[in-house]
């Protein structure tokens, strides 16, 4: 389903990145690729890090969301990004993604109960917030393929669902 190949751009900004993280030049369809699939694959890994540490019920099924539209859309993003001929190509964006997930995930993993359920969601509602700022006004204006194109356009429609979704899980832990 073509909604759900680009839920993986929704962990872009994951775990706190800031602005300052994005690509000063305009990215490429195969640099968004990488982008996307790099962020798929941090948002599955704090997810998971969320199922393994939560008891909080809400918490722990808004983490089985993340996994379930994550790894589903990385597997359909690969099939795209194999049908498009596009080789992903690493990039500083997707190298900052990186370093700064691994950062976050060690002050997650160093917090148990309701600090660590706090500190998890008010990271996914901060990063979804981030996600479509970036998607608006970077992501979606640099990709030059009408199919990838259209896709980042029905994933920001997502993003908005996860973002409300973030901000209810936090509502009901204050």
């Amino acid at each position: 389903m073509h909604t759900r190949q680009i839920a993986t751009l929704t962990a872009i900004c994951l775990l706190g990145i800031v602005p300052s993280a994005w690509a000063a030049d305009k990215p490429t369809d195969a640099q968004i690729a990488h982008i996307a699939y790099t962020a798929g694959v941090i948002d599955v890994e704090a997810a998971k890090l969320a199922i393994s540490k939560s008891k909080n019920k809400a918490v722990v099924a808004f983490a089985q969301d993340m996994v379930r539209d994550h790894e589903a859309v990385n597997t359909q993003a690969l099939a795209l990004v194999k049908k498009l001929k596009v080789t992903p190509q690493d990039n500083d964006t997707s190298k900052t993604l990186t370093k700064a997930a691994t950062d976050e995930r060690a002050k997650l993993t160093a917090l148990n109960g309701a600090s660590f359920d706090k500190a998890y969601v008010a990271n996914e509602v901060a990063y979804h917030k981030q996600v479509n700022g970036a998607l608006e006004t970077l992501l979606i204006p640099s990709a030059s393929n009408a199919e990838l194109k259209e896709l980042l356009e029905t994933g920001l429609k997502i993003f908005q669902g996860h973002q409300q979704h973030a901000e209810h899980v936090a509502a009901e832990l204050k």
